[in-house]
């Protein structure tokens, strides 16, 4: 088939990374003709707005809803936002008009691109991943901005053929809402085998960061935007960790609109000395990170955020071998077999976070089972297995 997908977003940010951008190599590799068409956090800057990478075509049509620089991200103002908004919905309606595709597979149902795609889509079959719960895990400056976003995330499933999500949240909210559970396929998130598969060099980061060989070290990759990610948590569970452990540092690997925040919360904690800010790094050089771990973490607070969040930060951490602790909340259970694989503990409690940091760390013969463990299975979690789950959705429209 030809399939064009339609983002909000880069192929950088973290879902284009985690999961858009290696679903589209993977569909290109088994033989359909893929295109991106996408915004982007410093489209004017750009040196490149259309190219062709790994056999998939890439136009980045307007500017996203926020912009990034460094490891910081800053949003518009409302009059700013709205010209953007529209600015940017007519690029993509306009790039999804031209596109050539026998199928539109909308990224994310935002409001930017899901009425591009409404204006562009010329009678043409619209398939939706639903990977978040944008109503919830996004920064609005009013109510109005949240029923907007509410109004576009529910209603595509009065016109889309197929809805692909990779929470069980997820795929019961869309079946609550009308849409036939048959025309609903569950892909939690993955890896990708070409950036987790390979091996990994962790001496230039011990040596950068200044790093002895037997500092225990916890490790946080993600954003660092604590409406949906609670990293202030998890600093409340270090500073009960470093009183019993402490040569123990924390690491945050990442960027995002509380970097500057979060740095201050740990100047207030008295912790900052024995943690590391590393800002955002490359892509390739995160599964490094990850190896340097002895423990990662996913820190989460027992609300809608994490219920409808696949963690992929935890499959990372899973597909490296090393040992991850999560909230027991949404899937985290079922992705961790009921703590086989890793750490569940109660989630929004720095207490318990805590305790079952020192547990690891205090307990390697674990650490090693939990590695094993999870060795053995990453095969599970790799993009080339999941985009043929992913398929089944448009072989379920002909039905």
């Amino acid at each position: 088939m030809k399939i064009a997908l339609v983002m909000t977003q880069s192929l950088d940010s973290p879902s284009g990374l985690g999961r858009y951008g290696p679903l589209a190599r993977e569909l290109t590799r088994l033989g359909h003709s893929i295109e991106v068409l996408a915004l982007h956090y410093d489209w004017a800057n750009l040196s490149r707005k259309t190219f062709v990478e790994a056999g998939v075509s890439v136009t980045y049509a307007g500017q996203m809803h926020v912009r990034k620089a460094g490891s910081r991200k800053t949003y518009f103002g409302p009059g700013q936002l709205l010209w953007v908004s529209l600015t940017s919905t007519l690029n993509l309606a306009r790039a999804v008009a031209r596109s050539q595709a026998d199928v539109i597979q909308l990224c994310k149902p935002q409001p930017i691109n899901a009425l591009a795609v409404k204006l562009g889509r010329r009678e043409r079959p619209v398939f939706c991943d639903c990977d978040d719960y944008e109503a919830q895990t996004n920064r609005f400056s009013g109510e109005w901005q949240r029923r907007v976003v509410t109004y576009f995330e529910d209603g595509v499933a009065r016109y889309a053929a197929g809805l692909t999500v990779n929470t069980r949240f997820s795929f019961e909210r869309y079946v609550a809402l009308g849409f036939p559970s048959q025309h609903i396929k569950y892909v939690p998130n993955g890896v990708e085998r070409s950036r987790f598969a390979r091996t990994t060099q962790t001496a230039h980061l011990r040596k950068k960061w200044q790093l002895a060989e037997v500092e225990p070290m916890i490790v946080y990759v993600g954003t660092i935007g604590l409406l949906s990610h609670p990293v202030d948590l998890l600093l409340a569970a270090f500073a009960q960790v470093v009183q019993v452990v402490p040569k123990a540092r924390l690491m945050l690997v990442g960027g995002g609109e509380d970097f500057d925040r979060v740095q201050d919360l740990a100047r207030q904690l008295n912790i900052d000395r024995q943690m590391i800010f590393t800002g955002r790094v490359a892509p390739d050089e995160v599964p490094d990170y990850y190896a340097l771990a002895t423990v990662t973490v996913d820190p989460v607070q027992d609300d809608l955020i994490a219920q409808a969040r696949s963690p992929l930060k935890v499959l990372e951490s899973l597909a490296m071998g090393t040992p991850v602790i999560t909230g027991d909340v949404g899937d985290r259970r079922e992705l961790l077999q009921c703590g086989q694989l890793g750490v569940l503990v109660k989630p929004g409690d720095s207490q318990a976070l805590a305790a079952g940091l020192l547990d690891v760390l205090r307990q390697p013969e674990r650490r090693a089972d939990l590695a094993r463990a999870a060795l053995a299975q990453r095969e599970r979690w790799y993009w080339d297995q999941l985009v043929h789950d992913f398929v089944q959705v448009y072989e379920a429209s002909r039905d």
